[in-house]
């Protein structure tokens, strides 16, 4: 991260000072278009579908191993030795194959909305060098530690998105 604000600083100092006034920089909030552009409220919520059936099977697991707890500190005491342990045994197990099952759920559902993003990014790219090419900037940022909002072209990538990204 801290590569790109030397390079994008670098870039900046190496156009002369003439070039600066005459240039025209732009500015992206790529959190902005995450939060605002229909593609990602329809990536979230197509991943959400996908992946509901998985988080409630995860919901039911965990509740069932909340009882068998409850069950083995409540009757503890009056269970006969042999009973305990395999309670306890059976605990242990239900709680491994939640614990991979629930890694597993996070696993997958990162790597699902890395891909959307991923896929969404591909379009934003694409619309930013069309705004850059028809507008003649010479440069737009996508990250910046501090941007002023008459640089910010982050609306017209948005209105782009909703008008032919789909």
């Amino acid at each position: 991260m801290l590569k790109k604000y030397i390079l994008a600083g670098l870039a900046l100092l190496s156009l002369s000072a003439g070039a600066c006034a005459e240039g025209k920089i732009g500015f992206v909030n790529s959190q902005k278009i995450l939060n605002d552009a229909p593609q990602a409220a329809r990536a979230k919520k197509k991943i959400e579908k996908d992946f509901e059936k998985r988080d409630q099977d995860l919901q039911r697991l965990a509740k069932q191993l909340q009882g068998l707890q409850e069950a083995l500190d409540k009757n503890a005491v009056t269970m006969v030795e042999s009973e305990r342990r395999n309670k306890e045994r059976e605990f242990a197990d239900l709680n491994r194959d939640f614990q991979r099952k629930q890694r597993e759920f996070r696993e997958d559902l990162s790597q699902r909305q890395n891909e959307e993003m991923a896929s969404i990014f591909e379009r934003v790219n694409k619309i930013i060098k069309q705004i850059a090419e028809a507008e003649k900037y010479d440069i737009i940022f996508q990250e910046a530690v501090y941007a002023n909002p008459r640089i910010d072209i982050t609306d017209k990538v948005i209105k782009a998105l909703g008008d032919g990204g789909k």
